[in-house]
């Protein structure tokens, strides 16, 4: 697959995964809702360190130059 994904892209996905691990983890949001951000954190950090966006690929849809 290719890359379909700018670096400030990748940048943002990679700091709100970021976020939402140190949020979940470090107790900062407790209950539910920090489990949520636990799990969910991962997703766009996952998705910003490898630079393809399933979704953009479905919608053909890019943020970098081909």
């Amino acid at each position: 697959m290719q890359c379909n994904m700018a670096g400030w892209d990748r940048g943002a996905r990679i700091v709100v995964g970021l976020v939402l691990l140190t949020l979940g983890w470090a107790g900062i949001v407790p209950g539910t809702l920090g489990l949520v951000f636990k799990v969910l954190g991962f997703v766009p950090l996952a998705i910003g360190v490898v630079g393809v966006c399933p979704a953009y690929s479905l919608f053909g849809f890019r943020t970098n130059r081909p």
